[in-house]
């Protein structure tokens, strides 16, 4: 009879879990990951290959390659003048004639190995506005050097 009385006097057991500790511990990983994602994107050191690229299919069409020299001069291997530069605006009012007479024209970009990034992105940037619907970068293999 002790035994029974006992039992009775026992609270009865909770079925609750207490998450109270995940939320501490998801709250200190909230942080963390806000602190270090800021870390994480910035100040990357990048050693890019000096590999050749693989190679295209040979396009079916024939395609307009945009040269940047040395010096961030535009040039489009399309019109009379070739071996003139050619500004922002021409360059895009061009790609649009060609592209607007036929759509699936491949558009590369040439560019010198010392010009500045930014002007490579430009050329992408016309060739975008201006209707291309890809935009592909010329390279040549480390072993021929630049013709």
């Amino acid at each position: 009879m002790l035994k029974s009385s006992r039992r009775q006097r026992r609270r009865p057991l909770l079925a609750e879990i207490n998450i109270v500790p995940y939320i501490d511990v998801m709250l200190v990983l909230l942080v963390i990951f806000m602190v270090t994602a800021p870390l994480i994107t910035m100040g990357v050191k990048v050693n890019l290959p000096q590999e050749k690229a693989g190679g295209l299919a040979s396009p079916t069409t024939e395609s307009v390659v945009i040269t940047v020299d040395a010096s961030g001069s535009y040039f489009i291997d399309i019109g009379q003048d070739k071996h003139l530069p050619t500004g922002d605006q021409a360059l895009h009012d061009r790609l649009k004639l060609v592209l607007d007479h036929k759509r699936d024209t491949p558009i590369l970009v040439r560019a010198d190995h010392r010009v500045d990034y930014g002007r490579v992105v430009r050329a992408m940037v016309i060739a975008q506005t201006a209707g291309a619907p890809d935009v592909g970068l010329i390279t040549v293999p480390p072993d021929r050097g630049n013709p």
